[in-house]
């Protein structure tokens, strides 16, 4: 498959976003998602992966990013926004079948979610070894 533009990619994460359950709508007003072309190496050793996981290509199709909480008791520490990035190159990669990639894509969207509402990797990993 072709490559598409960033501006292209980013169309079809919105239009998962968009097609979401509707009860997860009241929960995604502080949520930012953006859309990058990959994690740089600062990211992917913050992550946990090694210089030779790195080399080896290891790395990342989306990220959650919490946003610092300010001081307690500054009046802006309820309902703080967060962030999700989703990188575009390595899910092109990864999936080159434009079915695939779209399916890999919602995936990676709820995958980050899924840490926007508290659930950790570990409790993932755990429901879908049960699945």
């Amino acid at each position: 498959m072709k490559r598409m533009s960033l501006k292209k990619f980013g169309r079809i994460v919105a239009e998962v976003m968009d097609t979401l359950p509707a009860e997860f709508q009241p929960y995604l007003h502080n949520l930012v998602v953006d859309v990058e072309e990959e994690p740089d190496v600062h990211t992917l050793r913050q992550m946990g992966f090694t210089d030779e996981e790195i080399a080896a290509g290891e790395t990342l199709y989306g990220l959650f990013v919490p946003l610092p909480m300010p001081p307690l008791g500054s009046g802006d520490d309820l309902d703080q926004p967060h962030r999700i990035i989703i990188y575009k190159r390595p899910l092109e990669e990864d999936f080159p079948d434009r079915d695939e990639l779209i399916d890999q894509i919602r995936k990676t969207v709820i995958h980050e979610l899924a840490h926007h509402f508290g659930y950790t990797d570990e409790d993932l990993r755990r429901w879908t070894s049960v699945y």
